[in-house]
């Protein structure tokens, strides 16, 4: 059975207009009054003539809080597999079953930035890459490979049998982050679910856990913002070498 796509409503400017550019909105939704704004009218100048649809209220039709005038029915994008996002280059984001859609869409938005090739989730008990996600990820999810597995573990196991080195992120692990020079390696970099962290058959099945250092008494990092440290120290230690 051929994998279920995602991002098949996607909504927002940043979000819209990167679904335009790579050709997937199948209808587009606008608010009356802005066709003529300038961000606007770019995205309905790359779609087709019959696409559009304006409507008096654009909270009518959207998904989200926010929507900044537009929504989108977009043609699904299709996930990778495992074995795609493998090579020398190889940094890939795995999340071991985050619940808040805000949180994986700004992961995508900072993994997308910092340079990283791909990013690994749970098709079960975890967040959809839904038009919240996407919002949240203001286009990042139009390019960065994501592969959906049924099991983080078994990813994991896949994920080194394809030459990736596990790291995981644990507010109590010995090891800094900063300065891993196994970061230089083709790597898949773990994040725990929002409060929970790292369950223990993923932790167990990493290579190595990491912790970011913080000052005293500080709580551990929101999982969105300890990924995008992550993604940058990986960014930088490559420049580095």
């Amino acid at each position: 059975m051929a994998p279920a796509g995602y991002g098949d409503r996607v909504e927002g400017l940043h979000a819209v207009a990167a679904a335009a550019e790579r050709g997937r909105v199948l209808r587009l939704f606008v608010e009356r009054g802005r066709e003529a704004r300038d961000e606007v009218a770019r995205i309905v100048r790359m779609v087709a003539a019959d696409t559009m649809t304006v409507v008096d209220d654009i909270e009518e039709v959207a998904l989200t809080d926010g929507s900044q005038g537009v929504a989108a029915d977009c043609r699904p994008i299709i996930p990778v597999g495992l074995d795609q996002l493998a090579g020398p280059s190889a940094a890939v984001m795995v999340l071991d079953h985050l619940e808040d859609p805000h949180n994986v869409g700004a992961i995508a938005r900072s993994a997308r930035a910092a340079g990283m090739t791909g990013l690994v989730m749970s098709s079960r008990r975890a967040a959809p890459l839904s038009a919240v996600a996407f919002k949240a990820a203001a286009g990042a999810l139009e390019t960065l490979p994501v592969a959906m597995v049924a099991s983080v573990p078994e990813a994991q196991s896949r994920l080194r049998d394809l030459g990736l080195w596990l790291v995981g992120l644990a507010a109590d692990a010995e090891e800094s982050l900063f300065g891993l020079s196994l970061l230089t390696e083709p790597v898949a970099v773990v994040i725990g679910a929002e409060g929970s962290g790292l369950s223990r058959l993923v932790a167990e099945r990493c290579d190595l856990l990491v912790r970011i250092p913080m000052s005293p008494g500080m709580e551990s990092l929101n999982a969105s913002v300890s990924a995008a440290l992550a993604a940058f120290e990986i960014m930088r230690a490559r420049a580095d070498e």
